[in-house]
């Protein structure tokens, strides 16, 4: 465990008897540690700023805050500058797997489309905007500024992200979660609850349903339930725009992934990440193609 992330922990002033600390599986972006405060238990989330990246820790802190209200997240216990501390959930975290299972997707289902139509209503502060075209190519644009080893691909993927931008069209803007990992999904055993808004802003729906089947390794009998789930309506009416925006949210994770190669001080392997979902969305982008 990193010593300094431990002791900032156990000097936050919102702890009166900080006992046993360890650590919390799952960042990739931030330090997790689970605090015993008395009785108590709390998350606490190191994190700063991630400019390369887009996170800014007041716009998570917003989200987090409104969608607790909304009754999907636990409640926000404290924060500063670089710490956000939120109430521990006895929950246990899915993993694509438990994602998979049909009963799990439906109310997975349920969950995204409540946070879409009622996060916008407990709100107190302007959020910002995640629109995934305008995230690759400003990722695009750094990646060649800082001599990216992976600089000679950006053109063609920026070509194809014009041709799925378009393909995409008109879109409802809802605020979206923008992070659909398993990891994100806990399940208290009567309910399910979604976590880490540091990637939230408004976005359209199919962002979201894209991501929980990128993610995730949905079959597309599964995507094609998800969407007739959520909109109620056949779902070849949104099959097309679906599939850009999964490749769109493919690209993005891929784009993610190279920067962090540049910029991450976290131990993780970037670099094994970008190969698996560049092949994704290869994956993806000729089904995309060939539809």
């Amino acid at each position: 465990m990193n010593e300094s992330a431990l002791l900032r922990a156990r000097q936050l002033p919102c702890f009166t008897e900080p006992g046993h600390i360890e650590p919390l599986g799952g960042g990739i972006t931030n330090i997790n540690l689970c605090v015993n405060d008395g009785d108590r238990k709390y998350v606490v989330r190191l994190g700063d700023d991630i400019p390369e990246h887009g996170v800014m820790r007041w716009n998570e802190i917003e989200l987090s805050t409104a969608a607790h209200k909304a009754g999907l997240s636990p409640a926000v216990h404290y924060h500063e500058p670089g710490v956000l501390v939120l109430e521990y959930l006895e929950a246990c975290t899915y993993d694509e797997v438990a994602v998979r299972v049909p009963d799990n997707l439906l109310r997975i289902v349920v969950l995204l489309k409540k946070a879409h139509t009622e996060i916008s209503r407990h709100l107190t502060s302007p959020v910002l905007a995640f629109w995934p075209f305008q995230v690759n190519r400003t990722y695009a644009t750094r990646l060649t500024n800082e001599d990216s080893v992976y600089t000679a691909m950006l053109p063609e993927l920026m070509a194809e992200l014009d041709t799925l931008e378009s393909a995409t069209g008109p879109v409802t803007l809802v605020v979206g979660h923008g992070d659909l990992l398993a990891a994100n999904i806990l399940d208290d055993g009567s309910r399910l609850w979604l976590i880490d808004w540091e990637y939230g802003g408004f976005n359209s729906p199919l962002f979201d349903l894209a991501g929980l089947a990128s993610n995730n390794g949905l079959e597309e009998c599964q995507e094609l339930e998800i969407l007739q789930q959520y909109f109620e309506a056949p779902a070849d009416l949104y099959w097309r725009s679906y599939q850009a925006m999964k490749c769109t949210s493919l690209m993005r994770e891929t784009l993610w992934s190279m920067m962090s190669e540049i910029h991450s001080e976290i131990d993780f392997d970037y670099a094994a990440y970008t190969h698996e979902n560049l092949s994704r969305f290869k994956k993806a982008l000729k089904n995309f193609h060939n539809t």
